[in-house]
């Protein structure tokens, strides 16, 4: 955006350019890295399995992003609602399907269950507001993870 002003009563004109975003054009550096939706080995219901299935975010910024609330979530609708939580910048957050005890680099869905389907399925991150923050998807591979 360009605004010329009238700079005191000589009437000398200034001009002055001011960069301003879009309402709404700010992006999160938070993004999804990886998921591992088919970890090696059987499935079964021992929570070390389970916990060997999870997703992968990382802040790629330069500042602490606040994660308090945002969500992931696959197309059957299973939702992990972070609580409080911050990702310090250039860090990554692995969010286990299991159970555990959440620390500044891991956090624990609890599921008795497997959440990621191995055949396809989809991860969609949102913000606290809703705002969607990118989706990584895939067909099964022998890889049994997708980096996003």
């Amino acid at each position: 955006m360009v605004r010329i002003v009238a700079a005191g009563s000589l009437g000398v004109a200034a001009l002055a350019v001011v960069a301003a975003e879009p309402a709404g054009a700010a992006t999160s550096t938070v993004r999804l890295y990886k998921v591992v939706y088919d970890p090696s080995g059987s499935d079964t219901h021992a929570n070390s399995q389970l916990n060997r299935e999870y997703v992968v975010l990382k802040n790629g910024g330069k500042k602490t992003v606040k994660l308090t609330g945002w969500t992931v979530r696959d197309t059957k609708k299973h939702v992990y609602t972070f609580g409080t939580f911050s990702l310090k910048p250039g860090k990554y957050v692995y969010i286990h399907t299991g159970h555990g005890t959440n620390t500044s680099a891991n956090v624990y869905q609890n599921k008795g269950w497997y959440v990621w389907n191995n055949t396809a399925d989809k991860v969609s991150l949102r913000t606290a507001a809703g705002t969607s923050a990118g989706t990584c998807s895939w067909k099964h591979t022998k890889s049994g993870y997708k980096v996003c």
